[in-house]
């Protein structure tokens, strides 16, 4: 019998139990399940990484808007589709005085989340050009926006951006573009799970092909402002979050109120359409909605149909926050920066005991202190590495879900990890260290 920090035995009934093929090949709340049920079982606390959810309290300004509204009366009137005027007023401020970039207002659309958004979207997408087929993700990426694909049983590629950054990317995304069958193209930025961030050029380059070959931009911005080797903060002021919406007008923006604004329970978000592709008429949307201009069709034909609206209270919840922000009375990344600094000790204890960083650099510059870090262990694959590691109180997530050719990597969240866990942290991966 191994002696382990959580106590063998338990660990491995547990795994038995729970039916998994293998911990590492595992999904993000199939893990979440399995560590919730050993820490039950064994009254120890895990290093907690597998889940990206915030690990701060929600905004003040936030909850005192949704209480406000809820007091008024609002659970009792439906929504519009479209959104609350007034937010829809915020986001389009927010998106210029954050991003520099112009959007009508009738292009922002409160979504129930980004998850929602982006559903939304590769419904229609898929079907506005009969002979278009298929979404290309630059992976790594969310592994849920594929479980979305495969339920709405619509195709996808994808590629390991790692080895295109830089001018390779343009070789590397043409050659899809080229084929006639790609619609659209998804990432994010910040990503998750790597937390590589996009440079201007490569940006760049990303726009001027979605245009020349007219193929739409989803940018998933769950991580809005939190690359913080940059101070994104300052309303109106450079340096702006960077945005492909400065090199092409087909573009869709997801903005994300989880992590910035630590308000995933109320599940709001944003979609941003520019202001070219919300009036552009497809005539293959036709056959499945009553209109054949985007925006119309995403209102009307689609976000109506799948939640009517998105909850009313937390609109005004949002709303309150970004009206602060828009006003500079409420700083943005001021509370997030914690992330950064959990992500700079934690890597240090990671690498102090033998472990690597996967992905290190953006192209020629260290990469970022945040949300998220990726890491591996000499002579192991990711499976066998984050099947050991459950032995050792840690959690975290293979690469191999998020389309990642790392094989050998590792995500880690930093959200839900205390400071007065570091200790515990630092004893483990001695111990594995040594056992390894």
């Amino acid at each position: 019998m191994k002696s382990t920090p959580i106590d063998y035995q338990i660990v491995t009934e547990k795994i038995k139990a729970s039916g998994l093929k293998s911990v590492g090949t595992a999904s993000i709340r199939e893990i979440k399940k399995l560590i919730d049920e050993i820490e039950k079982a064994t009254a120890q606390k895990f290093i907690r990484m597998e889940m990206g959810i915030p690990g701060l309290p929600p905004e003040k300004i936030g909850v005192a808007g949704q209480i406000e509204a809820l007091q008024k009366g609002v659970a009792a009137k439906y929504p519009d589709i479209q959104g609350v005027p007034e937010l829809k007023e915020e986001i389009s401020r927010f998106v210029k005085l954050y991003m520099d970039i112009e959007v009508d207002k009738e292009g922002c659309l409160p979504t129930v989340g980004s998850m929602q958004g982006g559903f939304a979207c590769f419904l229609m997408l898929s079907r506005l050009f009969n002979e278009r087929d298929t979404t290309l993700f630059i992976d790594p990426g969310f592994p849920v926006h594929k479980q979305q694909h495969r339920v709405l049983g619509r195709k996808f590629a994808s590629f390991d951006v790692y080895n295109y950054r830089g001018e390779k990317l343009r070789e590397k995304l043409e050659s899809y573009f080229k084929t006639g069958k790609i619609h659209s193209v998804l990432y994010s930025n910040p990503n998750n799970p790597s937390w590589i961030c996009f440079t201007e050029d490569e940006l760049k380059i990303i726009g001027e092909l979605a245009t020349q070959y007219n193929v739409v931009v989803m940018e998933d911005l769950a991580y809005f402002g939190m690359d913080f080797r940059k101070d994104y903060s300052k309303p109106g002021i450079p340096p702006f979050q960077p945005t492909v919406a400065r090199y092409t007008d087909n573009y869709i923006l997801f903005i994300s109120s989880s992590k910035v604004f630590s308000y995933a329970g109320e599940r709001i978000g944003m979609m941003v359409i520019s202001n070219k592709l919300f009036n552009t008429r497809f005539e293959d949307l036709l056959e499945y909605y009553p209109s054949s201009q985007f925006g119309y069709a995403m209102i009307f034909g689609t976000l109506y149909p799948l939640s009517s609206g998105t909850s009313h209270s937390a609109q005004y919840g949002l709303l309150a926050m970004l009206k602060a922000a828009n006003n500079n009375t409420f700083n943005i990344t001021k509370s997030v920066l914690n992330y950064g600094d959990k992500a700079r000790v934690m890597k240090k204890l990671f690498t102090d005991n033998g472990f690597e960083i996967v992905y290190d650099t953006d192209i020629d510059q260290p990469i970022a202190d945040g949300f998220y870090f990726t890491f591996s262990y000499p002579g192991m694959n990711a499976e066998q590495l984050l099947n050991e590691l459950v032995y050792y109180g840690i959690s975290a997530i293979s690469l191999l879900i998020t389309g990642s050719e790392r094989t050998e990597g590792i995500r880690a969240c930093t959200s839900l990890v205390q400071v007065s866990q570091f200790g515990d942290l630092e004893q483990r991966l001695k111990q594995f260290k040594s056992d390894h």
